[in-house]
Parts: C-alpha cells; sequence; structure tokens
C-alpha cells in the first residue's frame, strides 16, 4: 500500500468536501461521508494487520517444525553426516539471511500499517471537528398550528354578544439553533426565532399594541415577521470546584427560560432550567449550577443561582420624544438612569434539587422579583400615561416527579409519568401602590394601599405511552389558582393565554405523535380554563391586575351598573383552545 499516496487522497478529500460542496448541508454531508469512509479503510487495515500477524506466527511455527524434522535425519544418517552438516550449515547461513530479510520486511510493513492506521485516525478526528466538534452545528425547528380559539365574556357588549372567537388562527414558528463547542469546559448556544401569524395582522380597527413584543414574550408571541434573538449565551462547566468533586457550571447571556421544567412535556421540548409553574418568560440574565450528588452520594443534588433583569432604565442615545405632545426631549448622557422612568426589574433564584434518580424526583424554587410594573390609567381621563412600578414579589415552587410508575408492574407503568407541582407567591407591594386589588371594590368598599397579598397554585398531570407507537404520548392535566395568585408565565405556549396563571381552574389534554421517526410529528391539544377571579393575564398592580370575583361583576352588571356592565364585556369567563400542530425537526 502506498502511503503517501493514501494520505495525499485523505488531504484532498477534506479540502475538496469544504471547496467543492455548494452549500453548509451539502458541504457536511460529504465530510460525514468521507468520515465514515476513512473510518472503514481504518477498520480495513486493522484487520489486514491482523491477519499479517498471524500469517507470521504460522510461518514461525512452521519452519519450527522443518527444523525439528531436518534434526531428526541427522541421527539417522550418521555416514552422511559430515554432508549433512555442512549442507545444514549453507542452508541455515542461507536461511538466517533470508529470515533477517523477511522479519525486516514484515517489520517494515507492520510499522507502516500502524502509522497509516495513525495517520488515519487522526485525519478522522480532524475531520469530526470540522463537522461536529469545533465548528457551529446547526439545527432547525419548525412548526405550523392552527388554533381554534373560543371565548365566553362575562357581559354581553354593545352589539349584545357575549362571545368572542377565532375558527382557524394560523402560526408560523422556527427556531434555528445553533451550538459551538470551542473546548472540553467552554461551549455556545444560541437560537434565532421567528414566530407569526400567517399573512399579516392589519390593525387597522385597532389602536397601538406596545405591549405585542414586550421582551418577556417577543419570541413566544406571534406577531411580526421579525427575526429575533432568543436565547444566545456561553456555558462554562468543570468536574471540580476548588479542588472539590463538585461539578459546576457558569453561564451568561439571553436566558433558555421558556418550556421550563413540567410544562416541556406537553410542549415535547427538553426542559429549560426554570420550572414553569410560576416563571416561563424571556429574558437576560446569569446562572451557575453545582452539583452534589458525588459528595454527597445523594442522586441527582444540585442548587442553582440565577439572576436576571427583566427591564432596563437608561435614557436614549439621542433624544426622546413626548408621546401626547411630539416635542422633543434633549438628552446629553446617553444610556444614564432617567428618574422620570420605571426602575430596572431584576429577578434573583434558587433552585434546589434534593433528590432525583431518574424514577423519582424532588424539587424546589424561590425568586424574588423587584419593581414589577402594571399599566398607568389616568384617573381624570381614562387614557394610559405609560406603565407604573407597583411593587415586588415573592414565589415559591415545589414539585414531586415519578417517572415510571411502580417497580416493573408493567411496560406500560414503566413508561408512564406522573408529577404534582405547588406554588405560591407573596406580593411586596410598595406603600402607596396596590397590588393584584384595587382601591376599592364593587361593593364601595375602600382598601388601604401596601396589603401584601397571597395566593397559591397546585397543578397536576399524566403523561402516557400512546400504544400507536413506542415514541408517541398522551397526557392530561389540571391546574388551579386562588384569588390573589400570580405567576410571570406570559411565555407559554397557549394561545388563549396562560393556563398556569389561571385564578380559577384550567383543564389540558394532549396528544403527541411521531410521523417520520423523531423529524416530522403532530399534535392535538385541547385546553379549557374556567376562571373564578379577574386579572389571570394582566400585570402585578390595581388595574390589569386586580382580582376580582368574576360573579360579583356579573351580579353588578344584572342590578345595572354601566361600569360593571362595561367591564364583564371585557372580561373573559371562559375560554378554549383546540390546536393542531405538524412539526419538523432536523
Amino acid at each position: 500500500m502506498n502511503k503517501p499516496l493514501l494520505l495525499s487522497l485523505v488531504t484532498a478529500t477534506i479540502l475538496t468536501s469544504s471547496l467543492d460542496a455548494q452549500s453548509m448541508y451539502e458541504r457536511i454531508q460529504s465530510m460525514e461521508l468521507q468520515m465514515k469512509q476513512l473510518q472503514n479503510q481504518v477498520e480495513t487495515l486493522k484487520e489486514s494487520e491482523i491477519k499479517l500477524k498471524t500469517a507470521l506466527e504460522e510461518s514461525a511455527d512452521k519452519e519450527e517444525t522443518d527444523k525439528t524434522a531436518v534434526a531428526s535425519n541427522d541421527d539417522e544418517e550418521d555416514d552422511e553426516e559430515e554432508e549433512a552438516s555442512a549442507d545444514d550449515d549453507t542452508d541455515e547461513a542461507s536461511g538466517n539471511e533470508d529470515d533477517d530479510a523477511s522479519d525486516d520486511d514484515d517489520d517494515d510493513e507492520e510499522e507502516s500499517i500502524e502509522d497509516i492506521v495513525a495517520e488515519m485516525e487522526e485525519s478522522i478526528t480532524d475531520l469530526n471537528k470540522n463537522t461536529n466538534g469545533n465548528h457551529v452545528k446547526f439545527n432547525v425547528d419548525y412548526r405550523f398550528a392552527i388554533d381554534n380559539l373560543q371565548y365566553k365574556m362575562a357581559g354581553k357588549d354593545a352589539n349584545g354578544e357575549d362571545t368572542k372567537k377565532n375558527d382557524a388562527f394560523m402560526t408560523n414558528r422556527l427556531w434555528l439553533n445553533m451550538n459551538w463547542r470551542a473546548t472540553e469546559h467552554l461551549s455556545f448556544t444560541a437560537q434565532m426565532a421567528y414566530h407569526k401569524v400567517f399573512g399579516a395582522r392589519s390593525g387597522w380597527n385597532s389602536n397601538v399594541v406596545p405591549m405585542e413584543t414586550f421582551d418577556w414574550i417577543t419570541n413566544e408571541n406571534p406577531y411580526d415577521g421579525a427575526i429575533r434573538i432568543r436565547s444566545a449565551y456561553f456555558l462554562y462547566k468543570n468536574s471540580t470546584f476548588m479542588d472539590a468533586e463538585i461539578p459546576w457550571t457558569f453561564s451568561i447571556g439571553r436566558r433558555p427560560s421558556t418550556n421550563g421544567h413540567l410544562v416541556n412535556l406537553r410542549d415535547d421540548d427538553n426542559p429549560a432550567s426554570p420550572m414553569g409553574h410560576n416563571i416561563n418568560v424571556e429574558f437576560d440574565g446569569l446562572s451557575s449550577k453545582f452539583a452534589f450528588d458525588e459528595l454527597t452520594g445523594i442522586d441527582g443534588m444540585y442548587i442553582k443561582l440565577c439572576a436576571g433583569r427583566g427591564l432596563t432604565n437608561a435614557n436614549p442615545r439621542f433624544f426622546a420624544v413626548n408621546p401626547y405632545t411630539g416635542a422633543p426631549i434633549a438628552n446629553g448622557a446617553p444610556y444614564s438612569k432617567n428618574g422620570d422612568d420605571i426602575p430596572d426589574i431584576d429577578l434573583i433564584g434558587l433552585i434546589f434539587v434534593p433528590y432525583n434518580d431518574g424514577q423519582y424526583g424532588i424539587a424546589t424554587q424561590y425568586y424574588y422579583a423587584a419593581n414589577l410594573i402594571d399599566a398607568d390609567i389616568s384617573n381624570t381621563t381614562g387614557s394610559l400615561q405609560g406603565m407604573k412600578t407597583v411593587g415586588g414579589m415573592h414565589a415559591i415552587t415545589a414539585n414531586f416527579t415519578m417517572n415510571g410508575i411502580g417497580d416493573e408492574w408493567s411496560d406500560y407503568l414503566d413508561d408512564t409519568l406522573f408529577f404534582v407541582s405547588g406554588a405560591a407567591s407573596i406580593t411586596n407591594p410598595k406603600d402607596d401602590m396596590y397590588m393584584l386589588y384595587t382601591a376599592q371594590d364593587l361593593q364601595g368598599n375602600m382598601h388601604n394601599p401596601g396589603e401584601t397579598k397571597i395566593g397559591y397554585s397546585v397543578w397536576t398531570g399524566l403523561q402516557m405511552p400512546s400504544l400507536m407507537s413506542e415514541d408517541g404520548r398522551w397526557g392530561l392535566e389540571y391546574n388551579y389558582g386562588s384569588q390573589y395568585w400570580r405567576s410571570i408565565t406570559y411565555g407559554e405556549d397557549t394561545a388563549i393565554g396562560s393556563k398556569l396563571a389561571a385564578r380559577g381552574s384550567a383543564y389540558e389534554a394532549y396528544f403527541t405523535e411521531p410521523i417520520i421517526e423523531d423529524v416530522l410529528s403532530i399534535q392535538l391539544r385541547y385546553t379549557y380554563i374556567d376562571y373564578d377571579y379577574t386579572g389571570s393575564a394582566g400585570f402585578f398592580g390595581d388595574t390589569t391586575g386586580a382580582s376580582m370575583l368574576i360573579k360579583d361583576v356579573q351580579d353588578a352588571a344584572a342590578k345595572g351598573s354601566p361600569m360593571a356592565a362595561g367591564l364583564a364585556s371585557q372580561i373573559v369567563d371562559k375560554a378554549q383552545d383546540i390546536r393542531f400542530y405538524i412539526r419538523y425537526r432536523y
């Protein structure tokens, strides 16, 4: 085998696969094909090496047998001893010379094969890096969805109607994922997103919708056709921390903070870091995780610290414009703090998982969000003045998961997952603000500002094999929220609004089935929400977030209150979302 020629071919293969292909996909496919071919050649060479060694060993055994036979003949032919001895000497000398030459050739050939194998394995390693090691890897996730949306309002509008609907709300969603592992410890991940309705949202009969692209939901809300960054962060990980056997990670950037634990089940996604019961929004921040299972011997134990910023107070680069007068407002200090604007919204949290052995798991989460907001409505004109800061909020959640029911009772139960989760929210309002309640209720009762309100929520679910395929799943979920329950789950992938934010009861059933391996799948999902209180889809103050018993609003409207009647026509009493999607992932 010609070693220089083979190595030249390997080098040419690597180079031409990058130069000749017409697209990134073709280049990667070409390089991966060549890598497989090189691996096959390596295996062939290794097999040849084994066969050669076997042949050499058999040759050596045969030579030893021949020498034994010669010695036996010498004993029987004493009268020809001298001649035989001379012949043997001649033969031995000749044989040794031939054997030495043969051994040298064999050593050279064996060394040559080993060198070629080493060179080819090195080339395969380089090629592997070019295809999926040290270079950016791309994959796509496209979903077409059609939703049937139905709403039952708490009261009738000016046209005498108390229902709203959209029979066929169609959306396109595309996620373009990028991953780059630079070293053993350092990697980078990003995701670009495109999420829009079919065609364009007309908006001719609507006012300005400033919250449609709010940063917390900018990629979750199907609005315009813009491509935005959904996540972008680097991740550092190591198996030891300060010489202790504590694997740890550190990451900073645009966080992968939607579709978190448990809510990811019905979304057929890998779980993001937060627990989806009480937080499911996009934000920018950092996290650091420390695993203690090796140190303590407790399966799955870890702590994760998180911090983020959901809104930044900073003056514009050049100048601002008064939205009411149109007059420019000069600014000589770009990006400095603006005392007339709302302050930064910051969040700090802790995730603690005390135990998870793969079948049974317990997880807890706490966070505090500061300077939360609500719409600022003028008391005199009723117009929107912007946003106002109302206070902070503590949030706590804990859940139990059972991934496999029983101990090998049946294959079906072994592949069934059950979970139950509980959560609480505790407001921390500013002294002059009302968080989640109004200054005066419908009965005319006055309430004091600065009161803390505590809400709670329970959530349970069951996910089972579909019986149609090995990877298909179907599931059932239920959750309930109390009067003053407040989650930050605006990014939840439910068109009628977050079911986990509901102050009332929510029911859900879904069926997910692969069509072509793990590349093409479909899902049918039904979500029904029966609200008991107002403000489930609002913010944190006394306007959009205020919690009133819907029945009280209806009763006041029935008694002839114009304010209650107008309010009731804008309050969703019940909502349902029937969704079908087809999804391509590669």
